[in-house]
Order: structure tokens, then sequence, then C-alpha cells
């Protein structure tokens, strides 16, 4: 019976390890964590935002972004719906095409497949930390190294697929966090701390002005994070790996011109003469921010309400401009871009081009995918992929 080794027991390796399994392969499966599954625990704030019905790949970056095509074709929404559906997993989808478990519970996800692994036979080792790849390759047919990334240190997250991946001779694109919190220059942000606004942010690389997006942005002690700042932070995270300049502009209120709201300001004062500034823009902003704005402008409880003003502060609400001095690390990423170099592998196997039956799935590629279950479906296509060409090789037990 061929013998297969993969190490981590995350998305892409247990389901690699399900369909070896299924089609009566002897897996095991090395996982260095007490428990399996822990990133899919924790994902999409315990819900599991498993997948997304709009798989293309303009949503993923990589040195070599066609390497995607393939697997996300071949194991597209409605094979992965179908074949989770086999297994008993119900999905519900969102407008924006978001997947969720029906359960709403990353819990039934990481159950199911441990189920299934455990009832096909899969021998799951945990607590079980592999060092080097190269003495499986006496006891197994084939090695598959489904490792992740170094994001999310506390879960387990590391750099032994890279290294594995070195013993080979392949080469790592340089990693760096991605979906990730970011650091700001100003001391002022700490003031704001917990107050959180819907807003658009642009970002500018060397000044030049590179994307704009829209969503929650959450003010903390060292600087932002919600969904706005995930979105970005993935070229935020390239920009500062390659020592370029890094700011952000948010505009806390997006559905307003600066001139729309200086009249906004200058009608509501005119109506209320007795009302201070911060009075009329307790009606637009939440009470931190408001605070901090005025701080920022120097603008005193007193300072009378001319029209100059009215723009200055409508300027300032509109394009506030941050300096991002950093990341807030891997340890806080939800994922990381750079990897093992994808030229390198065989996008319909993933088997190495470097060596033969060795297997690179998931996270560890040079592959990341935007917010929003993109990660996760590469991941389950990628281990799929892998199995169902170890199933079809005739491997012999040396």
């Amino acid at each position: 019976m061929k013998k297969i080794a993969i190490i981590g027991a995350g998305a892409s390796g247990l389901l690699c390890a399900i369909e070896c399994a299924k089609n009566g392969l002897n897996v095991t499966v090395f996982e260095q964590n007490s428990k399996p599954a822990k990133k899919i625990l924790v994902s999409g704030n315990g819900r599991c935002n498993i997948s997304n019905t709009q798989l293309s790949p303009q949503d993923y970056f990589s040195q070599n972004p066609s390497f995607v095509t393939y697997a996300l074709q071949n194991f597209d929404y409605k094979a992965f719906e179908k074949y989770v559906s086999d297994m008993g997993l119900v999905l519900q989808r969102t407008d924006d095409g978001r997947v969720y478990p029906l359960s709403n519970e990353a819990k039934s996800v990481a159950t199911l497949l441990m189920q299934h692994a455990t009832l096909l036979g899969v021998k799951i080792l945990t607590d079980t930390k592999i060092t080097t790849l190269t003495p499986l390759f006496k006891d197994y047919d084939a090695v598959v190294v489904a490792t992740g990334s170094e994001a999310a240190s506390h879960l387990g997250g590391c750099a032994d697929g890279y290294t594995f991946a070195q013993e080979f001779g392949h080469t790592i694109i340089p990693t760096f966090p991605s979906l990730v919190q970011l650091h700001l220059r100003e001391k002022i942000v700490k003031k704001m701390t917990g107050a959180k606004i819907f807003t658009e942010v642009s970002l500018y690389i060397n000044g030049q002005k590179e994307m704009q997006t829209q969503g929650d942005v959450l003010f903390s002690n060292y600087g932002v994070s919600g969904f706005a700042i995930l979105d970005i932070s993935h070229f935020v995270s390239e920009a500062l790996l390659h020592f370029q300049a890094v700011d952000i502009s948010i505009n806390l209120l997006p559905e307003f011109t600066i001139q729309k709201l200086s009249n906004h300001i200058q009608k509501v004062a005119k109506a209320n003469p007795l009302l201070s500034i911060e009075d009329i823009l307790a009606g637009l902003l939440p009470q931190k921010i408001l605070k901090a704005v005025l701080e920022t402008l120097d603008i005193q409880h007193a300072t009378p309400i001319t029209t100059k003003l009215t723009k200055k502060i409508a300027n300032q609400i509109l394009n506030w401009k941050f300096e991002v001095t950093d990341t807030h690390g891997f340890r806080h990423a939800e994922v990381s871009g750079g990897g093992v170099n994808t030229q390198e592998i065989n996008p319909k196997t993933f088997e190495s081009y470097k060596k033969k039956n060795l297997y690179f799935t998931g996270e560890v590629l040079d592959v990341v995918g935007r917010r929003g279950g993109f990660n996760f479906a590469f991941a389950w296509a990628s281990g799929y992929l892998a199995a169902q060409d170890i199933i079809k090789k005739k491997l012999h037990h040396n």
C-alpha cells in the first residue's frame, strides 16, 4: 500500500489526507500543534469564511500570477461545495460571494474534517515537529508540505515549509505579513483607541496614490485595523519590505465633499449660535475621533466658527494623512505574502519540479489571496489536486 506523509493538519493538508485515504492510500499527518486545524478554528472570527463563489486569478497575488488559474478552474467553488456537501457540511453564501458553514461555526468545519480523516484511517500525529524531510522519503512514497506560513505564530505559524523547500534547492520569495494591522507614526491615534468608523482609505506609496478602498477602520494604541486596513495591508507590507515611503489618507465621512461638509457645519452654526464646534461635530463623528481632529488642528472650544475654519476642518476630516511605519507583524497577520517560488512547482499537480514525489500546497507557496475566503479556496484546491496526482501515480514502495 502506498504510504503518504503530510506535514501540517490545516486546510490543504487535511483535504489532501482525506482525498488520498478515500482512494485507499495509507496516510500519516504530522502536526506540530497539540490539536489540528487551529487556524480553521479562528478564521472569520470563529465563523470560518470557508470560500468564495467568485474565484478568479485577479483575487490572488504572486510573483507568478497565472499559477493559480488551473487550480481555481479544476476545483472551483461548485466542486468544493459538492465535496463538502458529501461530507455533510452545508454552506451558506452572502451577497458579496463569501461562503460560511450553515452552522456559522468554524468548529463544525474542523470537526467534520477531523472525523472524516479519522474514519478513513488517516493517522494524525499531534505534537510532532518534523525538522527535515530527507528521512521521510525512506519510509514514504510521497511527501506533502502543507505547513502554512509564518502568519499567526501563536497558532503554529512558522517558516518550516521554506526550510524544507530549501533542502531540495527551492528558492523562497521574501515573505511579509498580509491581512494585517498597521502601525502609524502619529501619536494622536492613541487617543482614538477603540473608536471605529466606516471610512474610505487611500494608499500612497512614495507619494503616489496606489489604491482606494472603503470599509471599517478601528483605531488602536499602535495604529489602525479594520477591514479597510486589512484590504490594503498586502501592498503596504510589500512596500515597507522594499523600504518605500508609505502613507494612508483616511476619509472619515465618505458621503460628504469638502464643500458639502463645510456648508453643513456653517448651516448648523448659524441656526444654533450657542453651539461650539465640538457640539456641531458630535452629530457626525464618534467622540474620541472628533476630539482628536480638533486637537490636531489646534482648535479650542471657544474658537469662532468662520468659513475658513469650516473648510479647514472639512479638509482634515475627509483627508487625514498618516505615515505608516510598520505592520503589526506576522503574529497578528492572517496570511503571508511570498513563499516557495511557484515557478518551481507544477501548477496542475503541485509537485516540485526539483524533487519527484514532493508536493507543496496552500500558504507555504508564494500565493496570497484577498480577504473573503480566497486563501481557503486556494488551500482546498491545491490540497485536492496534489492528492489527485498522488492517487494517479502508481507509486511503488521503495
